[in-house]
């Protein structure tokens, strides 16, 4: 394992659009150690893309004030034993930084959508189209980290002409402590991105039981992220027992 990227049990909830607030955090709780907000628009591009989401019946988180929201957010979290993310989307790395600050102030972790596969996201140059965009998302990670920032990546695999170990390595070295990797259907792509970087690499996708868990920390794996069913208590429970009595054996091995 990397950076001190600390939270116990090692099961994170993942950010949904819309969704994915303090409550919905608090509510997860006493089954995972991290949850990630969001995710959120910050900058007048991609609030424009969630609008055009909004408009075709997908949730979207739009405040008036996305700086503010993180704010009240994180501030609603300060006093419940979980580590604390957010999700954010930008179409430059200004915005980025804003939010970066906030995170730090907080001691929460700042993470960047690089992820979404929206083609209203996408077509102002946020989500997954970052992943084609090397340097602009390692400016975006730059600009994070300068603010103090602890720093999560938000990755997919699956995308054919994106080397996605060679990324993750780019993106460690400009400052990323956390890849978060939702696998898709390429689950050995998380053993990868952990042969070529030492970030705290959480695993993500189709995670809700013993038998998801196991498979994602074979393949080394520091962690695992719940998305869809996170509002769920029953698959809530049933990951966080895998992945503590995971690592219980990992300690007791000779």
């Amino acid at each position: 394992m990397g950076p001190d990227v600390s939270f116990s049990p090692r099961v994170a909830v993942a950010s949904l659009s819309g969704q994915s607030d303090a409550t919905w955090a608090t509510n997860a709780l006493p089954h995972v150690g991290a949850a990630f907000l969001g995710g959120i628009a910050l900058d007048e591009p991609t609030r424009e893309g969630a609008r055009e989401l909004v408009e075709r019946d997908r949730e979207e988180f739009l405040p008036d004030d996305p700086i503010g929201w993180i704010d009240e957010q994180l501030a609603t979290l300060a006093d419940e034993p979980l580590l604390p993310a957010v999700n954010v989307r930008a179409a430059s790395p200004e915005p980025i930084a804003d939010a970066a600050r906030r995170c730090a102030a907080h001691d929460a972790i700042l993470e960047v959508n690089a992820h979404c596969r929206q083609p209203e996201l996408c077509a102002v140059g946020t989500g997954q189209t970052l992943l084609r965009e090397p340097e602009r998302l390692a400016n975006y990670v730059d600009a994070a980290t300068t603010e103090g920032a602890t720093v999560s990546v938000k990755l997919r695999t699956e995308l054919a002409d994106v080397d996605l170990p060679v990324l993750a390595s780019r993106l460690e070295v400009a400052g990323a402590d956390v890849l978060h990797v939702d696998a898709m259907d390429s689950e050995p792509e998380i053993a990868d991105v952990v042969e070529a970087t030492d970030a705290f690499v959480i695993a993500n996708n189709e995670v809700r039981g013993r038998e998801s868990v196991r498979e994602y920390l074979e393949y080394g794996a520091d962690a695992v992220s719940v998305g869809r069913p996170s509002t769920e208590p029953a698959v809530l429970e049933r990951v966080r027992s895998a992945t503590e009595a995971w690592f219980e054996a990992e300690q007791v091995a000779p």
